[in-house]
């Protein structure tokens, strides 16, 4: 039986655009723009606490990241809109009974607040923190993790990934990648380390992914 392993922003929903104005509010005194290229280029599937340590080096990295989500948690609207076909996945992964678990550079607090937000808390038992995991994304760890806790092996897991360093950290750990198209583009993805990529969970790509893990027709 396959496992399925979820990114969770950009991949299980799109919130791009309320970590962007987050990280703008908080930037803007220290004269950093962030701007959609300044945050696909900086920002985008990286740890807080190693955007802020890259580009804030006096102040206290951990603080800021603690502060940025919890705004974000506050501006989080619920409920909020899940990425297209990924909860019709989710039920077909729990109709036959495929391993499943999110895979996140998000916090913890974060992360339970997106699932709560899509409905799609009680889909996962495993939920893997990139800051808990000796090394977050885009080293191979967390992905790993999520291997060890749902014992599988990595060439019957599925990743699904938006962002170069989820994509490489998957990549790494072994598992057949799918990159989903939420920000960045086939080539990019695939430059990262992606075997295929998808528009989002209703691409009819989809079948053949599932099919090909499965060892099943399509």
């Amino acid at each position: 039986m396959p496992a399925l392993l979820f990114d969770l922003d950009g991949t299980m929903l799109n919130t791009d655009a309320i970590h962007r104005a987050v990280f703008t509010d908080m930037m803007r005194p220290y004269g950093i723009e962030v701007d959609e290229a300044f945050y696909m280029a900086n920002v985008h599937g990286r740890l807080n606490a190693d955007f802020f340590a890259e580009w804030l080096p006096e102040e206290d990295a951990q603080g800021l990241s603690e502060a940025k989500e919890a705004e974000f948690r506050r501006r989080l609207p619920r409920p909020f809109p899940a990425m297209p076909g990924v909860m019709e996945l989710l039920e077909t992964c729990a109709v036959k009974g495929w391993d499943r678990a999110v895979v996140t550079n998000a916090m913890r607090l974060n992360a339970e607040a997106m699932l709560g937000a899509i409905g799609a808390r009680d889909f996962f038992d495993v939920i893997v923190i990139g800051e808990e995991c000796a090394r977050g994304k885009p080293h191979p760890d967390p992905y790993a993790e999520a291997m060890r806790q749902l014992d599988v092996a990595a060439r019957d897991c599925i990743a699904f990934e938006d962002s170069p360093s989820g994509v490489r950290s998957a990549a790494a750990a072994g598992a057949y990648t799918v990159g989903i198209r939420s920000g960045l583009t086939d080539a990019e993805l695939r430059a990262a380390g992606a075997d295929i990529t998808l528009q989002d969970f209703t691409d009819p790509g989809l079948a053949g992914v599932l099919s090909r893990i499965k060892g099943e027709a399509a």
